[in-house]
């Protein structure tokens, strides 16, 4: 398992402290260095000599944002995964704009952290779910209202399962909700997705904005 070099970005100490006891419990993750502003990490950046940077957009001097389009050019290949308190989405727009590889909100920065970590390293983009619907409405263009789907094909439970996966959550967060087991789960979201004609979950999410059915209760 190759390690995984991060550096974290982040003016509160108790917060770094936190991080590196979080990541560094894992066995392919080392913090290698920790700044508190965007100037030192400017000046402490080594490329070739960390694989991510932790990123957090408020800080003294120099912040997030401001460092993000300097980073990517001298350090173009450094993952970024930004972790913070701000839940906007013009904040996240714009940090995706300027090379950020992911978005964590540090209200959830435990497993998910560990989960959006490896998910950048992938190559993949990382955004936290509560955020991805509202980014995805802003993209993807309503359905007309007289669309046929085959939505209605399909049981009351698998529509329930269905908009639950396309919210964001897990099949362990949803067999929780629904007081069933985590196969079972499996069972109704593969069942509805055939109906579907969907292979992704970025699939899913799309004909269900494209649908209208995300802005139901």
């Amino acid at each position: 398992m190759a390690e995984i070099r991060i550096l974290i970005a982040d003016d509160h100490v108790v917060l770094r402290t936190g991080l590196r006891m979080l990541l560094e419990a894992q066995p392919d993750l080392k913090v290698v260095r920790e700044v508190s502003n965007g100037v030192e990490l400017l000046k402490q950046i080594v490329p070739g000599e960390v694989d991510l940077i932790l990123l957090d957009l408020t800080m003294p001097g120099l912040g997030g944002l401001e460092v993000l389009p300097l980073l990517r050019k001298t350090a173009p290949n450094v993952r970024i995964l930004v972790l913070t308190m701000h839940d906007d989405e013009s904040y996240l727009r714009q940090a995706l704009h300027e090379g950020a590889s992911g978005y964590v909100l540090k209200k959830a920065a435990d497993s998910e952290l560990i989960a959006a970590i490896h998910a950048v390293m992938r190559g993949e983009i990382y955004v936290h779910p509560a955020l991805t619907r509202t980014l995805l409405e802003d993209i993807l263009p309503a359905a007309p209202a007289s669309t046929v789907s085959p939505w209605d094909s399909l049981s009351d439970r698998e529509r329930e399962v269905l908009l639950l996966v396309a919210r964001g959550h897990t099949s362990a967060n949803i067999a929780e909700s629904l007081k069933l087991s985590s196969k079972t789960v499996e069972t109704y979201r593969a069942r509805g997705m055939e109906k579907l004609g969907l292979r992704s979950r970025a699939a899913l999410v799309q004909f269900a904005i494209s649908h209208n059915l995300l802005r139901q209760s």
